[in-house]
This record gives structure tokens, C-alpha cells and sequence, in this order.
């Protein structure tokens, strides 16, 4: 069965039960010590490897990085999967989501050690809403096809795989990110999010100028709710993939503005 993202999702009930008491933010002290933990969660229909260049280019810096590797089975899963490699940071981090990978550290990201939030080309639900809920009102885009099987599973549709994920990346690129693409659980986005860790952390927002998967007024009025600051690059769905320099820079600038609020 073959649906588009949007569409699928407009079923979703619109309304906001606002946000829950989230967990307090890392505290903050004159000789905090300077955030130098990355931690990257991908979206759907990918895994960790796609970080490869973002990883490259923030270990270049001195920063240590790890990459979740979601299942992709349930929020649940997803956020648990986070929280075990936040355990393992030896100290204050950035969380950074990609895509679906928003909703995740939208959730995860209440974790102690986690000193400010990135957002690329990602989904910010708040306390109460679901995935779903955040397509309200936006339009379609019908170059992000999901072809949905009987079990509830979800791939991207081969043929338009790049126009509406990766259109930016070389067509070898574009082929191999699609004939290996991970399936998500699509009930998953009609989960609730029961935290919005963007409510006690500072947030950032990557936004990629020519994404296909998401409405881009959608993307901005996600960004502007959270509070992030926000920086535009002219990239695709795919710019965690495509464009890692400019990736890798806004996390830098999260991880220099977080320390500095860790020692107010």
C-alpha cells in the first residue's frame, strides 16, 4: 500500500495537552567544564553510518562522538537505545536528531547529561503530542512516499527515493542510501511523547532549504516554537549525509553556547 507521509499522518488528532513538568537541566557552575561530548541519532528509513561525515568532522575538532543506532520498532525502543549511550558519556553532551530522530531526543533528551538539544531537519513534538500531530495544517509532499506493508511496516518508496530523501546526493549515494534504508514501525508516530526536553534545554535548528520530505513552513514553525536558533543550508532531507561541514558547525556553536550556560 503505497501512501504519502502527510497524508498518512493527517489522521492524527490536532490537539496540544501542553507541556508536562520536564526534568531539570544539567546544573550550572563557574567551573563547569566545557561540552565536549556529541551523541547523533538518526531519523527513519536510515541508520547511524549516514554520521560518517559529521563524526569526521567534529572528532577533527576534539570533540568524542557516538552515534545511536535506533531500532526503529517503537518510540520506546528508540529513546532507550539513546539513553544507554547518554549513560556512557563521561560528561555533559549534545544531543543531535535527525528527522524522525527529533521526536527521539524530544524525549531522551530530559537525560542529565544532556546540555542542549540539535535539531536537523527534525520533527519537536511537545509534552502530550504525537509525531503525527505535527503535519496539521501543512501541506503535502508528494515526493516522500511511504509504501506501507500489511504488518505495519514502512519503506521509501524506491523511485522516488532520492527526489524526495536525498536529492542532492550522487546518484551511486542516492542508490546505496535506498537499498539499504531501515523500515520503521509506523505505528510509532502515533505515539506521545511524555517529555519535550526543548522545554529546559537550550535548542538549535539545522534547516535544509530544499527538503522533501517535510513542508518547510512546517520545519519553521517547529524550529520558532521550541525557541531554537535557527540556520538555514540550501541541502535536502538528507544534509546530515550531504552537507557535514554545515551540520558539524551548528553542533560546534551548540556545544560553545551550551558550556557557556553551564557556567551561569
Amino acid at each position: 500500500m503505497t501512501r504519502f507521509f502527510p497524508t498518512l499522518l493527517a489522521a492524527a488528532m490536532a490537539t496540544n495537552f501542553g507541556a508536562q513538568a520536564q526534568a531539570a537541566g544539567p546544573a550550572g557552575h563557574a567551573n563547569a567544564e566545557p561540552v565536549r561530548n556529541i551523541v547523533l541519532v538518526h531519523g527513519a528509513f536510515a541508520d547511524g553510518s549516514g554520521w560518517r561525515g559529521v563524526y569526521d568532522e567534529l572528532t577533527a575538532r576534539g570533540y568524542r562522538v557516538s552515534i545511536v543506532q535506533n531500532p526503529l520498532t517503537s518510540l520506546a525502543d528508540d529513546v532507550a537505545a539513546t539513553r544507554r549511550v547518554l549513560d556512557r558519556q563521561d560528561g555533559p553532551a549534545i544531543l543531535v536528531g535527525h528527522s524522525w530522530g527529533g521526536t527521539v531526543i524530544t524525549e531522551a533528551g530530559v537525560h542529565d547529561k544532556v546540555a542542549g538539544l540539535v535539531y536537523v531537519s527534525a520533527l519537536a513534538p511537545d509534552a502530550g503530542e504525537t509525531t503525527a500531530q505535527q503535519y496539521a495544517g501543512f501541506a503535502a509532499t508528494p515526493e516522500f512516499v511511504i509504501d506501507v506493508h500489511p504488518d505495519g511496516i514502512g519503506y521509501l518508496d524506491g523511485g522516488k527515493f532520492k527526489a524526495g530523501f536525498a536529492a542532492d546526493a550522487s546518484d551511486e549515494d542516492a542508490a546505496f542510501l535506498r537499498d539499504s534504508q531501515v523500515p520503521i514501525t509506523m505505528a510509532e508516530f502515533e505515539i506521545p511523547v511524555k517529555h519535550a526536553a526543548w522545554r529546559s534545554r537550550p535548542s538549535w535548528a539545522v534547516i535544509a532549504t530544499e527538503d522533501r520530505a517535510f513542508d518547510q513552513a512546517m520545519l519553521v514553525h517547529m524550529a520558532e516554537r521550541i525557541g531554537a536558533e535557527i540556520s538555514y543550508v540550501e541541502a535536502s532531507h538528507a544534509l546530515y549525509f550531504t552537507q557535514p561541514k554545515a551540520v558539524a558547525e551548528v553542533i560546534d556553536a551548540a556545544a560553545k553556547g551550551a558550556s557557556d550556560k553551564l557556567k551561569d
